[in-house]
């Protein structure tokens, strides 16, 4: 965990990101969250759950895709997913008739892009090995 002594505060992670999707999109995420990337998916708080919408974890990582009436895909802003063996994901997400679009541009990182069944863009990176 990180420190910020000038703020007086500490940021510690991410607990979660939040995604949009369609309503209806619950079995479209369950196929690629679940079953592409192999997250599990979690039981919503009931309060919660009546909201639509469906929550996956991978490692430390939780995704919530919460249903949004006027759902608009996120083309632009994106989650940045650290992953490890990003190869074998690349390689997953292609076999599964996800395009998957590599990037060279950021330090010390392999890194590419996909999008989820609605459009959401998503970044999967890597750090190189420390030399």
């Amino acid at each position: 965990m990180s420190v910020d002594v000038t703020a007086g505060h500490h940021f510690g992670g991410l607990h979660h990101v939040q995604l949009a999707v369609p309503p209806g999109g619950e079995d479209r995420c369950r196929r690629f969250w679940g079953d592409v990337l192999g997250m599990t998916e979690l039981r919503k708080p009931p309060v919660l759950a009546a909201r639509g919408g469906c929550w996956f974890r991978g490692g430390d990582l939780e995704v919530h895709l919460g249903v949004e009436r006027d759902f608009a895909p996120a083309r632009k802003a994106h989650p940045g997913i650290l992953v490890r063996s990003l190869g074998s994901l690349a390689a997953r997400l292609e076999e599964c008739g996800h395009e998957v679009t590599w990037d060279g541009e950021f330090p010390g990182h392999d890194r590419f892009y996909t999008r989820d069944p609605f459009g959401n863009r998503l970044e999967f990176l890597e750090p190189h090995p420390a030399s």
